[in-house]
């Protein structure tokens, strides 16, 4: 079992077991949602998850047409999950979240071809594209 919350503590997200993987994306959306090069998320079946605290969620609509769901604390402004149509039955919780260094390497790369040029992971040629 781990958990995982927003920057707070008013939000939590419990996990039993592995993520099904675990992945990074260059997207220019993950960027502006993290304020980073890339997101790092951990991706869970919905029946390894249970959520705590009331989020405020806002959704949006994807550069493929796909909604995007994401939970987000109203007191912070962490993501705590969030939801995407394109995978459905899972949910995606932040993998820095986990406050774990070493919480998990990624098997995943989106986006990369708007990946930072800068951006070198020690896993990219184990990475496949998502």
């Amino acid at each position: 079992m781990r958990t995982a919350s927003c920057r707070c503590g008013a939000l939590k997200a419990r996990v039993r077991g592995e993520p099904k993987w675990i992945s990074v994306c260059h997207c220019l959306a993950c960027k502006a949602r993290t304020g980073s090069a890339f997101s790092w998320g951990a991706h869970y079946p919905d029946d390894q998850v249970e959520t705590e605290g009331v989020a405020t969620s806002w959704t949006r609509i994807a550069e493929g047409g796909r909604w995007c769901t994401y939970h987000f604390c109203p007191t912070c402004g962490s993501t705590a999950w969030y939801r995407i149509e394109a995978r459905p039955g899972m949910v995606t919780i932040p993998a820095g979240n986990f406050a774990d260094p070493d919480f998990g390497e990624p098997a995943y790369s989106g986006f990369g071809e708007r990946r930072c040029l800068w951006v070198r992971l020690e896993t990219e040629a184990a990475l496949q594209e998502r």
